[in-house]
Protein backbone atom coordinates (compact mmCIF):
# COMPACT_ATOMS: atom_id res chain seq x y z
CA UNK A 1 0.00 0.00 0.00
CA UNK A 2 1.35 3.22 -0.53
CA UNK A 3 1.64 6.02 2.05
CA UNK A 4 -1.18 8.12 0.69
CA UNK A 5 -3.89 5.60 0.79
CA UNK A 6 -2.61 4.27 4.60
CA UNK A 7 -3.19 7.67 5.77
CA UNK A 8 -6.44 8.01 4.42
CA UNK A 9 -7.37 5.22 5.39
CA UNK A 10 -6.06 5.69 8.98
CA UNK A 11 -8.27 8.99 8.75
CA UNK A 12 -11.25 7.28 7.72
CA UNK A 13 -11.09 4.73 10.45
CA UNK A 14 -10.39 7.40 13.25
CA UNK A 15 -13.76 9.44 11.91
CA UNK A 16 -15.33 6.09 11.90
CA UNK A 17 -14.76 5.21 15.08
CA UNK A 18 -14.80 8.48 16.72
CA UNK A 19 -18.60 8.44 15.24
CA UNK A 20 -19.58 5.40 16.50
CA UNK A 21 -18.29 5.92 20.24
CA UNK A 22 -20.41 8.92 19.72
CA UNK A 23 -23.68 7.55 18.56
CA UNK A 24 -23.37 4.60 20.93
CA UNK A 25 -22.58 6.60 24.10
CA UNK A 26 -24.75 10.07 23.60
CA UNK A 27 -28.18 10.54 24.89
CA UNK A 28 -29.50 13.93 23.24
CA UNK A 29 -30.63 13.09 19.53
CA UNK A 30 -28.64 15.84 18.03
CA UNK A 31 -25.31 14.16 19.23
CA UNK A 32 -26.28 11.03 17.54
CA UNK A 33 -27.07 12.70 14.95
CA UNK A 34 -23.80 13.91 14.79
CA UNK A 35 -22.28 10.70 15.57
CA UNK A 36 -24.07 8.81 12.43
CA UNK A 37 -22.21 12.09 10.09
CA UNK A 38 -18.60 10.78 11.62
CA UNK A 39 -19.53 7.51 10.64
CA UNK A 40 -20.48 8.21 7.23
CA UNK A 41 -18.13 10.90 6.44
CA UNK A 42 -15.38 8.29 7.97
CA UNK A 43 -16.72 5.45 5.06
CA UNK A 44 -16.59 8.18 2.54
CA UNK A 45 -13.18 8.97 2.65
CA UNK A 46 -12.43 5.03 2.72
CA UNK A 47 -14.58 4.85 -0.63
CA UNK A 48 -12.41 8.24 -1.99
CA UNK A 49 -9.43 6.53 -0.40
CA UNK A 50 -10.11 3.07 -2.16
CA UNK A 51 -11.39 4.47 -5.60
CA UNK A 52 -8.42 6.72 -6.56
CA UNK A 53 -5.86 3.88 -5.26
CA UNK A 54 -7.86 1.56 -7.66
CA UNK A 55 -8.89 4.07 -10.48
CA UNK A 56 -6.64 6.90 -10.67
CA UNK A 57 -7.87 8.50 -13.71
CA UNK A 58 -11.47 8.15 -12.73
CA UNK A 59 -13.43 10.59 -11.27
CA UNK A 60 -16.69 8.69 -11.12
CA UNK A 61 -16.10 7.93 -7.40
CA UNK A 62 -15.89 11.13 -6.81
CA UNK A 63 -19.23 12.15 -8.12
CA UNK A 64 -20.45 9.26 -6.09
CA UNK A 65 -19.10 11.01 -2.89
CA UNK A 66 -20.41 14.34 -4.29
CA UNK A 67 -24.30 12.54 -4.43
CA UNK A 68 -23.81 10.93 -1.01
CA UNK A 69 -23.34 14.10 0.80
CA UNK A 70 -26.34 15.65 -0.36
CA UNK A 71 -27.67 12.40 0.79
CA UNK A 72 -26.45 12.87 4.10
CA UNK A 73 -27.25 16.94 4.59
CA UNK A 74 -31.09 15.93 3.58
CA UNK A 75 -31.20 13.62 6.38
CA UNK A 76 -29.40 15.98 8.85
CA UNK A 77 -32.64 18.75 7.63
CA UNK A 78 -35.34 15.89 8.33
CA UNK A 79 -33.40 14.72 11.65
CA UNK A 80 -33.20 18.47 13.16
CA UNK A 81 -36.89 18.89 11.71
CA UNK A 82 -37.76 15.98 14.09
CA UNK A 83 -35.57 17.06 17.16
CA UNK A 84 -37.39 20.58 17.11
CA UNK A 85 -40.73 19.20 16.61
CA UNK A 86 -40.06 16.58 19.57
CA UNK A 87 -38.69 19.91 21.58
CA UNK A 88 -41.50 21.93 21.12
CA UNK A 89 -43.59 19.18 22.03
CA UNK A 90 -41.92 17.94 25.00
CA UNK A 91 -39.59 20.54 26.04
CA UNK A 92 -36.31 18.00 25.66
CA UNK A 93 -33.96 15.66 22.66
CA UNK A 94 -32.86 12.92 25.23
CA UNK A 95 -34.03 9.42 23.84
CA UNK A 96 -34.57 7.78 27.01
CA UNK A 97 -37.43 10.17 27.21
CA UNK A 98 -39.15 9.16 23.60
CA UNK A 99 -40.17 5.86 24.94
CA UNK A 100 -43.85 6.90 24.81
CA UNK A 101 -43.40 7.43 21.30
CA UNK A 102 -45.79 5.17 19.38
CA UNK A 103 -46.21 4.83 15.51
Amino acid sequence: MSPDLLTALIVGAGLFGIGLYGALSQTNLVMIMMGVELILAGALVNLVAFWRFLHPGSYAGQMFVLIVMTVMAVEMAVGFGVAIARFRARGSVEMEEARELKG
